[in-house]
């Protein structure tokens, strides 16, 4: 059996791939990447407690779900404002994209 702590670790490091990819990237396809990145880190660690808590309960697999809903609808919305902000800008560059600037 895989200890917690492999899981834990494993979700850091994805984490902060994650976060470093979000912080760093100037495409904002790239930075949705990075945010979809985390999400999934978060999925590994309520699994991963939810394995090693309590198996009769369904907690973690129903906040997993619940995660992977909130990724869907993120990557949906994210992706139809990226295409829109391309259409008028022609750019998916995140510092060029100053629409709320005056």
């Amino acid at each position: 059996m895989i200890p917690l702590s492999w899981y834990l670790i494993l979700a850091a490091a994805l984490f902060s791939i994650g976060l470093f990819g979000v912080l760093v990237r100037r495409n904002a396809v790239a930075i949705l990447l990075g945010v979809e990145l985390m999400l999934n880190a978060v999925n590994i660690n309520l699994v991963s407690f939810w394995r090693y808590a309590d198996v009769s309960a369904m907690t973690g697999q129903v906040f997993a779900i619940i995660v992977f809903a909130v990724a869907a609808a993120e990557v949906s919305v994210g992706l139809a404002l990226v295409i829109s902000v391309y259409r008028s800008r022609n750019t998916v560059i995140a510092n060029d994209l100053n629409l709320m600037k005056w």
